[in-house]
């Protein structure tokens, strides 16, 4: 693992002391997993974690003066919406170990793909003498973390919003309706939305359980995603332009597409899909229910 070589003194990583970053869901605690199944963008992530610094370690093995003013902070980026935000940040003073618990609520519309947390330990202010080759610029990093969680697993996912089918041109006994941009170059972000039928309570109801399913709630789940990539598989097949080798922007519809298509079929051709749904419909349809393990434990 390669270190980022900086060109001052930096403290010993056994100064910071950092438990891993806690999953909070209905008021429990969980460590942190690799993926967040069912998540969805009106799902808030909260989070939290405790770090202890030794401020007199931290300080003399930087170099650094015992009245230097050193930060914690933490800050988030999601790859599926590419914005950042702080969780939050807390100035470190005195001449003893500080505990910080960091917190904080991440809003589910910002979110998306990838989650990554960086905490880091920087200098705010120097003070008095310092050593030689000390960090001597606010802002100079002293140490850092990082970790992840996938907000983007198996199942395709994109904005959605549930509304009273009654008031729209859709018919008002169905469940769900998934809404895709015809442009496979434009942002994928803007390009796709899943509507929910605030009658069908059912659904509305499994989405408002996403993070903790029920049996109920898994079935109904299992249901929506696999029909949303039959959805998306067949809208992409129509497509002229997407083809085995075509590329498209990083993070547009079409690259999505294409990724949902690796993943659900690996090692079949666009044009050998192309042909069976063409020639047997219902021998196509068999296949993405295989592919998209409906009904079935992830």
């Amino acid at each position: 693992m390669s270190r980022l070589a900086l060109p001052y003194r930096s403290p010993a990583a056994s100064c910071v002391r950092a438990e891993p970053w806690q999953l909070v869901l209905d008021g429990a605690t969980v460590d942190l997993p690799e993926s967040l199944d069912f998540w969805d963008y009106r799902m808030d992530v909260e989070l939290s974690r405790t770090v202890r610094v030794d401020l007199p370690a931290a300080r003399a093995g930087a170099g650094l003066s015992d009245g230097a003013v050193l930060t914690l902070a933490a800050v988030w980026t999601a790859s599926g919406s590419n914005l950042r935000g702080p969780v939050q940040r807390v100035p470190l003073t005195g001449d003893d170990v500080r505990a910080v618990t960091l917190h904080a609520v991440l809003p589910g519309a910002q979110l998306g793909g990838v989650l990554s947390l960086e905490t880091v330990l920087v200098l705010s202010r120097a003070a008095g003498s310092s050593g030689p080759f000390a960090p001597r610029r606010a802002g100079s990093l002293l140490w850092d973390d990082t970790a992840a969680l996938r907000l983007q697993g198996d199942a395709p996912l994109f904005p959605m919003t549930v509304i009273d089918f009654a008031h729209t041109s859709f018919r008002q006994g169905a469940a769900w309706h998934l809404q895709l941009g015809s442009d496979l170059n434009a942002a994928a972000m803007g390009s796709m939305l899943l509507l929910v039928n605030e009658k069908a309570t059912e659904v509305s109801a499994a989405f408002a359980h996403a993070a903790k399913p029920g049996p109920v709630d898994r079935v109904v789940l299992s249901m929506v995603y696999s029909d949303c990539a039959r959805i998306m598989v067949e809208h992409a097949l129509l497509k002229e332009e997407f083809v085995d080798d075509a590329e498209f922007t990083e993070d547009s519809l079409g690259a999505t597409l294409v990724n949902l298509f690796n993943r659900l079929f690996p090692g079949r051709t666009v044009q050998d899909l192309r042909q069976l749904r063409q020639n047997s419909p219902s021998l196509f349809a068999s296949e993405l229910q295989a592919a998209t393990r409906i009904l079935q434990e992830a």
